[in-house]
């Protein structure tokens, strides 16, 4: 199973060598533990990790500052933020960013190996709670509603991880009608244009396709 190459960094030192030491004992590939976001920053600029799990309120440079600098100069490191805060401004200033995962830190030990593996495999993993209080409202039944049947048909398959490609093979249809029925359901969804917006959707709120 691939093991990917993992920087951590938070300045909390009792945390810091926690997360640390279960990384190890996982025998996960870690490379550097930082103190702080500036020399987070440093060293994903130089190592290149496959992933950075960062604390977002850091010295110098915040967890989201470092995911916004790497987006910016396009280092494909995948960046994971933890946080014990649940202010929804923060959640989406970090969506913002592209980042690849976001957990609670009361969550953290328990669900980093899943989240790991998750964007290993390319898919955004978010804590369950912290999703569900800020993506998920009220009106999504209701707005599930206004979708065609050929649009519930395509989003499931986003739901099931399918390209547009696949899709439009899937169902012997064009890759640019395959588009426009993106385009059409994001609008009608009022869902965000950022990257992996509509997959993560379709695949926290898969019971509302059945």
């Amino acid at each position: 199973m691939f093991k990917p190459n993992i920087l951590i960094a938070d300045d909390h030192p009792l945390l810091l060598k926690g997360l640390e030491d279960f990384l190890k004992e996982k025998k996960y590939n870690l490379i550097a533990a930082c103190p702080d976001g500036l020399s987070a920053y440093n060293t994903i600029v130089k190592e290149k990790p496959d992933i950075a799990i960062l604390d977002i309120e850091m010295p110098n440079m915040t967890g989201i500052d470092v995911a916004k600098q790497c987006k910016r100069h396009q280092i494909d490191t995948k960046i994971v933020l933890i946080t014990l805060h649940k202010e929804k401004k923060i959640f989406e200033d970090a969506v913002k960013y592209n980042i690849h995962g976001y957990l609670l830190k009361e969550f953290a030990l328990t669900e980093i190996e899943d989240c790991i593996t998750s964007v290993c495999q390319g898919k955004p993993y978010f804590s369950e709670k912290i999703y569900r209080r800020f993506s998920h409202t009220t009106n999504d039944s209701v707005n599930i509603e206004n979708l065609t049947p050929s649009e519930i048909k395509i989003l499931k398959l986003i739901a099931d991880e399918k390209t547009s490609s696949q899709v439009a093979d899937f169902l012997s249809i064009s890759v640019r009608t395959v588009e426009k029925h993106r385009a059409n359901i994001i609008r009608k969804l009022d869902i965000d244009h950022k990257p992996n917006s509509l997959l993560i959707w379709s695949q926290k709120n898969k019971e509302l396709l059945l």
